[in-house]
């Protein structure tokens, strides 16, 4: 029997580190948003459209990496620097001159389609290293998510002064980076085993596992609010700073101190996880953020800023929080042969409701006051908590 304590300990290290130079790519296009449209006279509402271009490439790019078996028939890590590299020339392609806006959706959503061969395997790759403390190491390769979607912001926020191509040249390198740092310093783990193709045929079956379709939908629900939100932090800081004159909120840095710090709170929810048990630990994330989309509206009201940023800061704690005890619950409560193609399923269905959640509030931007918007992603996290509840 493999221990976990006779794997290197630079071995999870170095999986974080990777998962978050390839994920840096998954918002780059967000935090230059207004050069795009100013540099390529695109239309205001590209922000939806560019970031629902990122989540469907990625959801296409799952279930066909999935169908064909990729990683159990290839070696993960060598999926991963492929994914890494081949993402990043797509990234990096939207400095090109001659871009419009088709062209420019088209190369978010193969960024999309080859994150799936970063994220993902990322996690495969700790789950083949890792047999016990699951939940704790997602934390951390969640944590590596977050702070990679947040980088860009930062990045933004420090190099206003340079150009914006600078963002796309700088994560694509990183993102490369990443995937040759995975490749050479990460060989196959040891718990990896050859896994069955997707069948569809199962789908119909998984979800009659009463106890998996709890943790499916809690996750469904946590997804319906949580790129909603990562996407529209931007429109929130900025909305504040528009009702509020006095404020001097730096958007860019504001974006990355309220996605970014989520990254702590996956951390300390796979700690808590092992004490007070993922379940519970979910259960309370997913209603403290609930909590904040229905009286979102009330934020917008504060006068102190620092009081502002805080709380939407806590928000982009407990919005996160759950998603990598979501997923422990996930891979626990399926079944042990079908366990690929039921965290797959989950995985697809999962952020295409994000697509979804992000296109509503679009819409709905042009029929209701902003700062009411956010109380429709309260849907999300009251249908999870009714599902996670009723197990």
């Amino acid at each position: 029997m493999i221990n976990n304590t006779h794997i290197p300990k630079w071995i999870l290290p170095i999986i974080v580190i990777s998962q978050f130079c390839g994920t840096s790519l998954w918002f780059s296009s967000n935090a230059i948003l207004e050069d795009l449209i100013i540099h390529f006279s695109l239309p205001e509402n590209t922000l939806a459209h560019i970031t629902s271009a990122v989540q469907f490439g990625f959801i296409t790019g799952t279930l066909l990496f999935a169908i064909l078996t990729i990683a159990d028939r290839f070696s993960p890590s060598k999926v991963f620097l492929i994914s890494a590299l081949i993402a990043a020339i797509f990234n990096l392609a939207i400095v090109w001159e001659s871009n419009s806006l088709t062209s420019i959706l088209i190369l978010r959503f193969l960024t999309g389609f080859f994150l799936a061969g970063i994220y993902p395997i990322g996690m495969k790759i700790a789950a083949d290293y890792y047999d016990k403390g699951l939940g704790k190491s997602l934390g951390f390769l969640v944590g590596a998510l977050v702070l990679g979607t947040a980088f860009p912001h930062i990045l933004k926020g420090f190099t206003a002064e340079l150009p914006w191509k600078t963002i796309l040249i700088i994560t694509s390198i990183i993102a490369s980076l990443g995937g040759l740092l995975l490749f050479f310093l990460v060989p196959d783990g040891p718990y990896r085993k050859k896994g069955s193709s997707l069948d569809f045929s199962v789908i119909t079956t998984i979800f009659k596992n009463k106890p998996f379709k709890a943790a499916a939908f809690g996750y469904f629900g946590h997804m319906w609010e949580l790129y909603a939100f990562w996407a529209f932090v931007p429109v929130i800081i900025s909305l504040y700073n528009t009702l509020h004159p006095e404020s001097t909120l730096n958007n860019a840095i504001s974006s990355f101190i309220v996605i970014g710090i989520g990254a702590i709170a996956c951390v300390i929810s796979g700690y808590l996880s092992l004490k007070k048990g993922t379940k519970k630990i979910a259960t309370i994330a997913l209603t403290i953020s609930g909590i904040f989309c229905f009286i979102s509206p009330l934020l917008f009201m504060i006068s102190s800023q620092f009081l502002f940023i805080s709380l939407v800061s806590i928000w982009g704690m407990v919005v996160i929080a759950d998603s990598p005890l979501f997923s422990t619950l996930v891979a626990q409560n399926a079944n042990p042969v079908y366990k690929g193609t039921a965290l797959t399923i989950v995985n697809c269905i999962g952020f295409a409701i994000t697509i979804v959640s992000i296109q509503l509030l679009l819409l709905l931007q042009n029929y209701i006051d902003t700062s009411y918007l956010f109380v429709l992603l309260g849907i999300g996290p009251v249908v999870g908590l009714i599902s996670i509840l009723k197990k």
